[in-house]
């Protein structure tokens, strides 16, 4: 399962591990192709979501919305709905599939976490880089509750995917502003995130849980 599918994240991932043989299934708001319409912010729907696609041994929690609004700037209801769609979501839909991939001892769950949470946002608002590093420490939080039934959990960190959010919403100035600072010169493909969410649901991965995997070209090194 992977959310966000109607993105450009989210269909790169759909493609790589369908590819591999992966029957893949879609979720978000908005219609996508062998996908189904949900809100993911609402518990209801993602247990009702759930119980009609069966048992989930992938989950790639991809959806997200962006907010470059600063703290100021920044107003209660913006907020709720940034942490909803980016970290409530992810929790919602995590608490609906751990239960089979225990009961089976085996599953992975890939987090799309942000190298905002390390930076407290180059570009991007409060909100964002909040909601981002929260899911970070969910990520950790699950890793540890699982690791003992076979299901691993992992984040992938990436700065800058060559997607709407840096072609649309980000300005000429700070789209080059950005770029002067990413080692590698150029911003990365989505195709490069889906091959990083490849690596680690593959059984061989096993030993890998509590991982934020960095994808920034090299704008921090650690």
């Amino acid at each position: 399962m992977v959310t966000g599918a109607a993105g450009t994240m989210g269909r790169a991932v759909m493609d790589r591990l369908g590819r591999d043989g992966i029957r893949t299934v879609g979720i978000d708001v908005k219609p996508s192709p062998n996908g189904i319409v949900c809100d993911i912010a609402d518990p209801v729907a993602v247990k009702k979501a759930i119980d009609g696609i069966g048992p989930v041994d992938i989950l790639v929690n991809n959806a997200g919305i962006l907010s470059n609004n600063k703290s100021e700037a920044t107003n209660p209801e913006e907020w709720h709905k940034v942490l909803a769609a980016n970290l409530d979501g992810a929790f919602y839909l995590a608490r609906e599939v751990i239960p089979g991939m225990k009961a089976r001892r085996w599953g992975r769950i890939v987090n799309t976490c942000s190298l905002a949470a390390k930076t407290g946002g180059l570009t991007a608002g409060t909100a964002y880089a909040t909601s981002k590093g929260a899911l970070t420490s969910l990520t950790f939080s699950l890793a540890r509750e699982l690791a003992s039934f076979g299901v691993t959990v992992n984040g992938i960190s990436p700065a800058y995917v060559n997607t709407p959010m840096v072609t649309e919403q980000l300005t000429e100035a700070q789209r080059q502003a950005v770029l002067a600072q990413i080692p590698i010169g150029r911003f990365c493909e989505p195709e490069e995130f889906a091959h990083v969410v490849r690596f680690l649901v593959d059984p061989l991965s096993g030993f890998i849980t509590g991982e934020i995997v960095d994808l920034n070209g090299g704008v921090i090194m650690d």
